[in-house]
């Protein structure tokens, strides 16, 4: 039911910078907020792992491989979160994918980033 359209993917080089975009259809707007939000990503042959959470007392959480490069944000407004990625490094290459906990079994397609020079 809920629909994501993840977006911002693309290739770049190592300490560089992409900005991540997910809308959120299919949820009602004045409510956007109470939602947890997530990224999670994908590489190939390995597992799904979390990477950063915003929660809605607006507190956040990272992983310990992006601490310090990565900054989760969300536009309520637009029902649209957002995932800031600095200083990509070639292990950040995989398909990344956003979430609300509220609905654990509803996915985007995902949007793939490359990091490689």
């Amino acid at each position: 039911q809920v629909q994501f359209v993840e977006s911002g993917g693309g290739l770049a080089q190592p300490g560089g910078s992409r900005r991540l975009s997910c809308r959120v259809s299919r949820v009602i707007t004045s409510t956007f907020w109470t939602y947890d939000l997530s990224w999670y990503r994908q590489a190939p042959g390995k597992q799904r792992e979390l990477v950063a959470s915003i929660f809605t007392d607006g507190s956040t959480n990272y992983a310990d491989s992006v601490k310090g490069r990565f900054a989760i944000s969300k536009d309520n407004s637009r029902k649209t979160v957002y995932l800031q990625m600095n200083n990509l490094r070639p292990e950040d290459t995989a398909v990344y994918y956003c979430h609300i906990l509220q609905a654990p079994d509803s996915w985007g397609q995902g949007t793939q980033v490359v990091v490689s020079s």
